[in-house]
């Protein structure tokens, strides 16, 4: 009989990530057709996404975004997000199970924005690894605009068929 330690388990690189941020070298700049083009796209007639009247009489100089465009700039932080803190996982790896977002106030037209993305925590258990995910957008002066937060899930070792994982790289890229 053999006796497998548990412990003597390699520790995979991710866990090494783990309190580690990274933070990506560009600025998302939102435009104003963006807004209008995402709202279209989401079913949000909210005319404060439309049209500069609107949102000026909710006390805004600008158009401003739905809450779910937060969406966008997470999308395309994806590549770097698993680049430099998911190690080992490709986006056709995982399962993304839970979403929390807090919006300090919304997201207008000329923003620029940055983000610090960050790997809280990653835990293996009974064959799945969980890794949780944060990505805290701040404006040019520093102000928390957006704090994320997302839950990962893959199975331990798994990884997707070669054809499924180049299939959903070019969906996301479309």
């Amino acid at each position: 009989m053999t006796v497998i330690d548990q412990a003597a388990e390699l520790t995979p690189a991710i866990a090494e990530k783990v309190g580690c941020h990274y933070f990506p070298p560009q600025e998302y700049e939102i435009g104003r057709e963006q807004i209008r083009e995402f709202a279209r796209s989401v079913h949000d007639e909210h005319p404060a996404h439309r049209f500069e009247a609107a949102a000026a009489e909710l006390g805004y100089d600008t158009l401003i975004a739905p809450v779910t465009f937060v969406s966008v700039i997470g999308t395309r932080l994806l590549p770097e997000l698993f680049e430099h803190l998911l190690i080992g996982y490709a986006v056709s790896d995982v399962l993304h199970t839970d979403q929390q977002i807090l919006l300090r106030r919304p997201l207008q037209v000329g923003d620029r924005l940055s983000s610090d993305l960050c790997l809280e925590s990653f835990r293996r258990s009974s064959g799945t690894d969980v890794m949780v995910t944060s990505n805290t957008v701040t404006d040019p002066a520093g102000i928390d605009v957006i704090i994320t937060r997302t839950t990962f899930v893959a199975r331990t070792g798994g990884h997707t068929e070669p054809a499924i994982a180049a299939a959903l790289h070019n969906l996301m890229r479309s």
